[in-house]
């Protein structure tokens, strides 16, 4: 694999290390080739058969050392498929391809989420739109594949940029812990109306939640809400807040100590908000629908797919009043809102953690020309002190 995480290698359990922990039990080995992220300069190995290879030098030399330390692996170990998690200047892609010219293994390229798509933040988003379009039509006669994980957005995305349909594969990376992501035995009070969990970036679409307050004010029917997270907009969000008047009605959390804290959260609150103009899931949505909260999102990613209006949520436009009345709508009749809730955590059990890592495998395996093993590996011993 050739991705751009920092955090596994430096010992951190983010998205990469979650996905590691069930889908290296399906395989013999994993290697994985990263940026090296500060104090870090050997290979690491974890999970029992995951060997992570932090590059040599910095942004212009990692690609050469990708290159020559990948090829070196590929001919030690004899992979079956070079797997490429690819976004922003693309430099996992166009090393995979390389890789897979100068050894004949096949590579399969991995696009999550597209910036800008469908709806742009900023002027950054649209470079970052460009250039996903231009390494799309240039990677769609090098890649074996490429997998996308959710099937009503991105596969005609990729189309248009002439990926022919019969390489696109849907594999989803929604791994939800539904033992922690689950309703409460019995309900807690509500703290507050809404919830939104994950970075305060651009493309989350929060300062149209503040607006939506602020609107909910106006009409005299206030709305409480809760983000839980960090990122760069934390400032300005607060001063948005303070100016529309509504920061009494919203509380900034950071991280949560815990998954179990976070799903305590999403168990306090009325309905589970997404915003957003461009993502992949969101996971977050998918985890406050596991807890029993009716979602309520724009039309991105799993959400299209996923969110039934009149079954399990609603889904909204790009912009605030959209937004507040979907609010509105969801939140006004209690047992109607709570009907919704159970469905959404019905919904989300397609999520589970380890049927959905089985079907990433099963879906590697096949792209290799393998059969996935009768049985998993079993879970390895976690080293003690982390």
């Amino acid at each position: 694999m050739l991705s751009g995480d920092r955090l596994t290698p430096a010992g951190g359990r983010g998205p990469l290390y979650e996905t590691q922990r069930g889908f290296s039990r399906w395989f013999e080995r994993v290697d994985i080739l990263l940026p090296r992220p500060l104090g870090v300069v050997t290979t690491r190995q974890i999970l029992g058969n995951v060997h992570l290879h932090p590059a040599e030098g910095g942004r212009f030399t990692r690609a050469r050392f990708w290159r020559a330390h990948g090829e070196r692996l590929l001919l030690e170990h004899g992979h079956g498929l070079i797997v490429s998690h690819d976004y922003g200047l693309f430099q996992t892609g166009r090393a995979a391809a390389w890789l897979s010219r100068a050894t004949g293994v096949p590579y399969l390229s991995e696009i999550h989420g597209v910036p800008g798509y469908p709806v742009a933040s900023d002027l950054g988003e649209r470079l970052k739109l460009s250039a996903t379009k231009s390494y799309l039509r240039w990677a769609a006669g090098r890649a074996a594949a490429f997998r996308v994980v959710n099937a009503a957005e991105l596969p005609p995305f990729l189309e248009a940029q002439g990926v022919p349909a019969g390489k696109i594969v849907v594999l989803r990376a929604l791994y939800i812990d539904l033992a922690t992501f689950r309703p409460a035995e019995q309900a807690p009070a509500r703290r507050q109306d809404l919830i939104y969990a994950g970075r305060f970036a651009a493309n989350k679409g929060l300062e149209h939640v503040i607006e939506a307050l602020a609107l909910s004010r106006a009409r005299g029917k206030p709305l409480s809400a809760r983000f839980v997270g960090k990122g760069p907009l934390e400032n300005s969000l607060r001063r948005l807040a303070d100016s529309r008047g509504v920061a009494r009605q919203l509380t900034f959390q950071g991280w949560t100590d815990s998954t179990a804290e976070l799903a305590k959260a999403y168990r306090e609150s009325g309905v589970v908000v997404c915003a957003s103009g461009c993502e992949g899931g969101p996971r977050s949505t998918v985890e406050g629908m596991a807890c029993g909260l009716p979602a309520v999102s724009t039309p991105v990613g799993m959400m299209k797919e996923l969110i039934v209006e009149g079954r399990n949520g609603k889904l909204c436009g790009f912009d605030a009043p959209s937004l507040a009345d979907a609010l509105f709508q969801v939140l006004a009749d209690e047992p109607r809102r709570a009907l919704l809730g159970r469905n959404a955590h019905l919904d989300a059990q397609q999520f589970e953690y380890e049927h959905t890592i089985r079907a990433y495998a099963e879906g590697v395996h096949r792209l290799a020309g393998q059969e996935l093993p009768p049985a998993p590996h079993p879970f390895p011993a976690e080293p003690s002190g982390r």
